[in-house]
């Protein structure tokens, strides 16, 4: 059996320095605090670096991005957050040589809990050596490694007993202990190297991540982060209450200079008019919370949306009012035929976003109330902060998204379902589901899928994804309840103590009398 043994950092990962990644770690695992201390050292740890002293810099930096952490919000982290970066950063070049093998393991210097999740799944690794971090018995995280760093690749020899490993990759200057071990050795660039005996396999895609950040933050594009939350946030602010109390029409105007920029293609269909016709459906594709919001600011009408989860502070911050979905199949769907006699509405059929360019699953329940159905295409484009969270407070969605210095986006209206595409005319509402996420993932370059809202939350949180049928209305009810019962209580208790009090007090004979004492 032919193997290999990879460097991570440097040969299958373009940047061999791993700090960007510790510093996903701080800000995703504990938050902005630990990420601007961590930004902080970074002068020091280049020094270190310079002085030849790397190990310690690295020690350093594991110190800092994971002290006081449980093991289980960095094996979070590690899941949903760290493997679309990871991604990023692959050299195709190694990883074609790399595949070409049937074993293959992965050496890296990093923490092996942080890359272990990524090189199994997406690069199809057998094993993988790393330090291991020294846990406490609360399950935190000390900041300190088991093996010591330089020590990492001289395990990898214990892997091989009886046979050498077939070939080794690496970069010029890396000093990897395992490359001498391996009958052949490769470094960077790998131009000539072809081992194709073997069928190449597939790097499989990131379809779900969960960090809020856009981009790998490097030191160069912290510096440009921190220092726009704050502006970030009165923006977010002024935009806001721009679309609260301005007409919904000049938001476009008023937004644009702000840097919120909209392509609309197509043409939007005119209002309907009921009760004399129903209302039109819009079907979307759900890329962020706001794609409701920006449909409404387009068509210079407010369409209200109906959705299964959202948080209340981002329902009291849109400008458009939304209808609660519960899951019970006949209840929504009893929700959303009152509607559409009231008017139009919006739906997103995936039931959840996805920040990459594929299509989740369609639920086919809107296919069955109506045939008024106009498909809309709906992509964007940030900067800094993503608007979607599996991990996060869903509350922070919208204002994380407006934060963004400039936004972009893009609506494309396509024509109205023909008649013979709808159910009416004797189609399956699976097969009219199907129908519209091939048309509307062929509009935007997509590839369609079987996933799901379930498959998202169980791959980023470990969740199915379902939430409570309570609305907040009724968990209201429930406190407001829950506090009365407990006030009359403390009322009856406290009416039983004054009447006692009033007793002693008009017969004292009722106090309990001392016991005489004798000397």
């Amino acid at each position: 059996m032919e193997s290999v043994i990879s460097e991570f950092e440097g040969t299958l990962l373009k940047d061999p320095d791993p700090f960007s990644y510790f510093m996903l770690v701080a800000f995703e695992a504990s938050g902005l605090i630990r990420f601007t201390f961590l930004l902080t050292l970074w002068p020091v740890i280049r020094s270190l670096e310079a002085l030849g002293l790397k190990k310690l810099g690295l020690k350093l930096t594991i110190f800092v991005a994971t002290i006081g952490l449980r093991v289980s919000e960095i094996e979070s982290v590690a899941r949903a957050v760290l493997p679309k970066f990871y991604m990023d950063d692959i050299d195709l070049q190694a990883w074609r040589v790399f595949s070409s093998y049937e074993k293959r393991v992965v050496v890296t210097e990093t923490p092996r809990v942080m890359v272990e999740k990524f090189v199994k799944e997406h690069l199809r690794a057998d094993g993988v050596v790393g330090c291991e971090l020294v846990v406490n018995q609360f399950g935190v995280a000390t900041g300190f490694v088991k093996d010591g760093v330089g020590l990492v690749s001289g395990r990898v020899v214990g892997l091989w007993v009886d046979v050498q490993p077939s070939m080794g990759l690496g970069r010029a200057g890396s000093r990897c202990l395992f490359l001498s071990t391996c009958k052949e050795q490769s470094l960077l660039p790998f131009i000539n190297h072809q081992n194709y005996k073997h069928q190449l396999l597939r790097l499989l895609p990131v379809i779900f991540h969960d960090s809020r950040l856009v981009k790998r933050p490097t030191p160069s594009t912290s510096l440009l982060i921190l220092p726009w939350i704050p502006l970030g946030i009165a923006l977010a602010t002024i935009q806001i209450i721009i679309s609260l109390i301005l007409p919904i029409w000049t938001v476009p105007y008023a937004c644009g200079i702000l840097g919120c920029h909209f392509i609309v293609h197509g043409t939007p269909p005119s209002p309907s008019s009921p009760p004399t016709s129903s209302g039109i459906l819009f079907v979307c594709t759900h890329r962020t919370l706001m794609d409701p919001v920006v449909l409404s600011i387009v068509v210079h009408r407010r369409i209200p949306p109906v959705t299964y989860s959202i948080s209340l502070l981002s329902e009291i911050l849109s400008p458009i009012p939304a209808i609660r979905l519960t899951r019970v199949r006949v209840v929504d769907a009893d929700k959303i035929k009152k509607q559409l006699s009231k008017g139009d509405i919006v739906i997103c059929p995936e039931g959840t976003t996805c920040r990459e360019p594929f299509l989740l699953r369609f639920s086919a329940l809107f296919a069955e109330l109506t045939d008024q159905i106009v498909p809309v295409a709906m992509n964007y484009r940030v900067v800094f902060f993503h608007a979607t969270t599996a991990r996060g407070w869903k509350g922070l969605d919208s204002i994380f998204f407006l934060m963004n210095p400039r936004i972009v986006y893009e609506v494309t209206f396509l024509k109205q379902l023909p008649y013979e595409a709808t159910c009416s005319s004797g189609n399956s509402p699976h097969d009219v589901a199907n129908y519209l996420q091939r048309i509307l993932g062929s509009t935007l370059g997509f590839e369609c899928t079987n996933l799901t809202r379930k498959d998202k939350y169980m791959i980023l949180a470990g969740i199915d994804g379902m939430v409570s049928l309570t609305s907040n209305a009724n968990r209201m009810d429930k406190f407001v309840n829950s506090f009365k019962k407990t006030v009359s209580t403390f009322q009856t208790g406290l009416t039983k103590a004054h009447y006692q009090a009033f007793s002693v007090l008009t017969n004292p004979a009722a106090l309990p009398q001392p016991k005489e004492v004798h000397f």
